[in-house]
């Protein structure tokens, strides 16, 4: 009976220890502590992030990419030109004189198809009055080397001389020359063409 009793306990015992190793842990079925908080802290991340995007489909990193961020004002001036370029008082002469007797060639020519324009060209100052009432004025500016505009579309603008396209591998003198607006970096001939409707090819190239 003894013998029996005994035997019962060890099979109880043993058949207790083979279902412990079987059964997993409770520390091995719960996540550990960091692993929930990491967890719990990408979603909050994911959340913020999608409510600052506005639900926009695009990804956090699209979004972020420098390329696809607009130009700003600052970008922008550095792209256009800073100062004018140097030029002795004949060049400034000359240029200017060229420009603006190529200018009242184009008007005129401009005058011969349309009745309501009335171009004159006296002492460096070009008037040109439109049959609407509107005049544009440029006139040469020796002291500070520019061409000085009036146009009752975009205001006065004042343009000095400035070289493009030299570059440290390029040949001197082979640049090209423009009168901009060093303000907003817009060309005379652009504006000329855009407002009057005449093509001035008096730029050439630097001397």
């Amino acid at each position: 009976m003894n013998m029996e009793r005994c035997t019962a306990r060890l099979l109880s015992h043993a058949l207790a220890t083979s279902k412990a190793s079987i059964r997993p842990s409770a520390s091995a079925i719960r996540p550990s502590t960091n692993f929930a908080r990491a967890t719990r802290a990408n979603f909050v991340r994911t959340c913020t992030l999608q409510r600052h995007f506005h639900g926009t489909p695009r990804s956090a990193i699209e979004i972020l990419d420098p390329a696809s961020q607009p130009t700003t004002a600052s970008q922008t001036a550095k792209t256009r030109p800073q100062q004018p370029s140097p030029q002795t008082d004949e060049e400034y002469a000359e240029r200017s004189e060229l420009f603006l007797e190529d200018l009242v060639d184009r008007l005129e020519d401009l005058a011969e198809q349309r009745a309501d324009i009335e171009v004159e060209y006296s002492a460096g100052v070009l008037n040109c009055r439109l049959g609407d009432g509107r005049t544009y004025v440029l006139n040469k500016q020796p002291p500070n080397k520019q061409i000085w505009l009036s146009s009752p579309v975009s205001g006065p603008k004042r343009y000095d001389w400035v070289v493009e396209g030299e570059g440290m591998n390029e040949k001197q003198g082979s640049g090209r020359g423009s009168w901009i607006y060093l303000r907003d970096g817009s060309s005379l001939t652009e504006l000329l063409k855009e407002e009057l409707e005449v093509t001035v090819d008096a730029e050439g190239s630097q001397g």
